[in-house]
């Protein structure tokens, strides 16, 4: 499901114009005669250069960028550097201040590395034709049971929490995730603040439904399920290719949760750009026929690009007897295979 773009010849027609219209002084005008005094002042004017619509150029420009972006896409099947399809991503997901978010930060940090590295040789044997890509998955900007100051309700991790999270990844040879909570905030107000760390190249981006609430005022975290629309799964591709662009990064993987139908409305408006790797994740916990039915209803059946899956720790194995899907089992049991597995 690509983009639809101006066509090239066109778009590299407007570009080249607009910058040579922006080069070039404007035209002196000749006063009239009998006219005195104005000469000077009419020159002042004459060569002062015609403003320069910057935003436009940089909008045609990334444009023309991810043009060229996808014709590489189209003749090999991804950009240089791309996670996707090539490994499958398996990530531990939580917070690392936090012992209630999930397997990241619940146990002492070694004994869940040594964790994590059982779990990376289980799926690495489990499928043998397709590397395994460890990943961290931090909650990075939290919803709160408080409004906050502002009354948004969510909580963004400090800089000393944030650089220690990448500490760890880096010291473990794993991809990162920074997660998005917006809470009663939006994404074009919460994203800005990760885009220091987003322009590292093994920083990448989940954005998360559920705790998105700015469309139900009044609505705490955690009374409702919230929602983001397609044009908010949009505004976060153009912000991530937009990174890319500027930085000479490789693509971003971007995760989208979801394991209800209203989590992400409009999903068939999704425009997909090769600079940013899309994973629909089925984000729910229970019995195994239960989340393969989700899986089945809100990922594979409403396709966008690549697919995800979350297995929990706590939730999964209740009551008995229940039990989290082993590796084999997500793999023979889910089509499409999911390329991002995640553990909370």
């Amino acid at each position: 499901m690509l983009f639809s773009l101006t066509p090239r010849a066109a778009l590299v027609a407007a570009t080249f114009g607009l910058l040579a219209a922006a080069s070039l002084p404007a035209c002196k005008t000749t006063p009239n005669e009998g006219e005195k005094g104005g000469t000077a002042a009419n020159d002042s004017v004459a060569n002062k250069p015609a403003p320069v619509d910057t935003i436009k150029i940089k909008m045609l420009a990334a444009r023309r960028d991810s043009l060229k972006a996808d014709s590489i896409a189209r003749k090999n099947g991804q950009l240089p550097g791309a996670i996707l399809p090539g490994h499958r991503i398996v990530a531990f997901y939580g917070n690392i201040r936090s012992k209630g978010m999930g397997i990241l930060g619940r146990e002492p940090k070694e004994q869940m590395f040594r964790k994590f590295e059982g779990v990376l040789k289980e799926w690495q044997a489990a499928d043998p034709s397709i590397p395994v890509q460890p990943a961290l998955h931090n909650v990075t900007i939290t919803a709160q049971g408080t409004a906050g100051k502002d009354g948004k309700w969510r909580l963004m991790n400090s800089k000393a929490t944030i650089e220690e999270v990448i500490a760890w990844a880096r010291e473990h040879k794993c991809i990162l995730f920074l997660d998005v909570q917006p809470g009663h905030s939006t994404l074009p107000v919460e994203l800005p603040k990760l885009e220091p760390y987003l322009k590292q190249p093994d920083i990448h981006l989940g954005i998360d439904p559920e705790f998105s609430l700015a469309t139900m005022p009044g609505v705490r975290p955690n009374q409702r399920i919230g929602t983001l629309d397609a044009k908010d799964v949009n505004f976060t591709i153009n912000f991530l290719a937009r990174i890319v662009s500027e930085n000479h990064l490789p693509p971003k993987v971007l995760t989208v949760h979801r394991f209800t139908r209203k989590m992400i409305t409009n999903y068939k408006n999704i425009k997909l750009d090769p600079r940013v790797q899309v994973v629909m994740h089925m984000d729910g916990h229970g019995e195994p026929t239960l989340k393969k039915d989700s899986y089945h209803d809100y990922i594979q059946t409403e396709p966008v690009q690549y697919t995800g899956f979350k297995l929990f720790y706590e939730y999964d194995p209740k009551p008995k007897p229940h039990h989290m899907m082993t590796p084999v089992e997500v793999l023979t049991q889910l089509t499409p295979k999911p390329l991002y597995i995640q553990y909370q």
